[in-house]
């Protein structure tokens, strides 16, 4: 096998015989995706069936310290414990009635000499899948350094053709081993798995340096189960991990601190203006939290970095965008209900949310919690304090519209496109005498431009390019909720004028066209970090 420079992957597929997997997780769960402890225990069994055990030790303990892989699976068709089932007549752990009764030469096949009378009926409700499915595990391949791993891969690849089976007995399943290139990686077809650090509540088992020796250990007590002293079961496997999986149609779950705005004197709400106060009320943010983190012992890095998004040096005339590890401050509208408690209307901002558009951890978004409570919010040019900082709940009601989860979503502050709409100047051709199927050309050109750079938005805010793929997407310059502006009223930061502003429809959904449900925050386009291009949902 010729593994090249470039990044790859070593994938494991396996293509199942049945349309049913009936491999359970803890608590008789049903399982999805096989977990890669299984195929870790598919591949040792294999092993030991072609009695090369101490050809393949180098190769397995090779596998069983390598990261969690990335899984891709077909979609099941069901996993509820309602779904049909069947049932199946297993022994009830009882012979040793039956082998007593024997012993004292009842041979008469009735009552306790009877085997059949210990039986049980055992319910099975496996899950449901397409025919002759198959599930991929990828392991990226770090570049370089391939002499050191393509003997064990050569190896594994070669046991992966004696596997039989993944899960129970009756789920056979063909496996081939093979190193796969990005592109060949990502052609592969079905739904994808990735390891995330969030927990959950889909975590599958995984291996870890010493699961080799524990299941041939297990192994060897269970062929010495019995012996003078009598029955000696072997102990259950528990030397692995368990790692939280996620789908890439769902986005990591973001963290958020939540702060109400009051006055100095704390004797009530302070109210900011949406349209022309949003950025400067980011901005009030990013410099009480610059001097939290100051006075926290922060390094000038972290704080130019992570705080105040710079990637510029001080004295610098452009501004230069340091990626998506740093606060975003999202000022939030007031969502309030009018006339017959239907209507919804967006208000002014009473309310703000701190968080990260990239995985960071729950360290930073909690200090800001403790940190900025009770700071207060100083207006640069007068010098004074405008507003104080109050912690409030993620249930708050007003917070709920922004974080909870929905399928629809519609902007409250307009998205900056993350690049020019009209780079062709189609505008000014529509504007002279052209005839309509001219004019309908260049609109429908206009259209997937301005298409193509949300989908992008989408992406840059850390969505997956599935998500951004199958959204349902409606653009135009009027706000979709009531209370909203012009699109081109909204007062936005100076690096970002030029470009155009949209409010915007998402309407989430699968590779399928089903609805799909997104938890918030949700803020796209050039001025995410700042809460311009914030969505609210539109139902519960």
């Amino acid at each position: 096998m010729v593994i090249g420079i470039m990044s790859s992957y070593f994938c494991i597929s396996f293509r199942f015989l049945d349309s049913a997997f009936h491999g359970l997780a803890d608590g008789r769960k049903n399982e999805w995706p096989p977990s890669p402890l299984r195929v870790f225990q598919s591949m040792v069994a294999a092993s030991a069936a072609r009695q090369c055990i101490d050809i393949i030790d180098p190769a397995l303990r090779w596998l069983e310290q390598q990261p969690a892989p990335t899984i891709i699976a077909p979609e099941q068709i069901s996993i509820s414990d309602l779904a049909p089932g069947y049932c199946l007549s297993v022994p009830n752990n009882s012979m040793d009635i039956v082998a007593n009764a024997w012993c004292r030469g009842n041979y008469s096949n009735h009552g306790d000499a009877n085997p059949a009378t210990h039986r049980t009926m055992k319910t099975v409700r496996p899950i449901l899948l397409p025919d002759s499915f198959s599930v991929h595990y990828l392991w990226l391949l770090s570049d370089g350094g391939y002499d050191d791993i393509s003997d064990n891969i050569n190896k594994l690849s070669e046991v992966a053709k004696s596997v039989v089976a993944l899960g129970w007995g009756l789920d056979m399943a063909v496996a081939e081993g093979r190193v796969l290139s990005e592109k060949q990686a990502n052609e592969l077809q079905g739904e994808r798995w990735i390891p995330s650090t969030d927990n959950i509540g889909r975590g599958l088992r995984m291996p870890v340096s010493g699961t080799l020796d524990a299941l041939l250990q297990r192994h060897e007590r269970f062929l010495k189960r019995m012996d003078s002293n009598g029955f000696v079961p072997p102990s259950p496997l528990s030397t692995y991990t368990r790692v939280e999986y996620r789908q890439t149609t769902d986005p990591m779950p973001r963290k958020v601190a939540a702060f109400s705005f009051l006055k100095p004197d704390a004797s009530g709400f302070r109210a900011f203006e949406t349209i022309q106060m949003l950025s400067v009320v980011s901005g009030m943010m990013r410099h009480a939290t610059s001097l939290a983190a100051e006075r926290a012992g922060w390094s000038k890095f972290d704080i130019n970095t992570f705080v105040l998004g710079h990637g510029e040096s001080k004295n610098a005339e452009g501004h230069i965008p340091v990626g998506p590890k740093r606060f975003a401050y999202l000022p939030l509208p007031s969502i309030e209900s009018r006339r017959d408690g239907k209507t919804r209307v967006v208000g002014n901002i009473r309310r703000v949310l701190i968080t990260s558009f990239a995985d960071v951890g729950d360290s930073r978004i909690s200090w800001a919690r403790r940190a900025l409570s009770g700071q207060d919010l100083v207006d640069e040019k007068r010098k004074e304090s405008v507003s104080m900082l109050s912690p409030i709940p993620l249930n708050e009601k007003v917070v709920q519209y922004y974080t909870r989860s929905s399928a629809s979503w519609s902007t409250v502050t307009p998205v900056i496109l993350p690049g020019y709409d009209d780079p062709a100047h189609l505008r000014k051709r529509l504007k002279r005498h052209i005839d309509a199927d001219e004019q309908k050309r260049l609109l429908t050109r206009l259209d997937n431009r301005i298409d193509s750079l949300l989908r992008k938005a989408i992406t840059q805010a850390g969505f997956s390019k599935e998500l951004a793929d199958n959204a349902t997407l409606e653009w135009r310059k009027i706000g979709f909720w009531a209370g909203t502006e012009l699109a081109d009223k909204y007062r936005v930061p100076q690096h970002l004028k030029h470009l155009s502003k949209y409010h915007v429809r998402i309407q989430w959904r699968d590779e399928n066209k089903n609805p799909v449900r997104i938890s918030g925050p949700i803020c796209i386009g050039g001025g995410r970090f700042y809460g311009v291009g914030l969505f609210a949902a539109e139902s519960d």
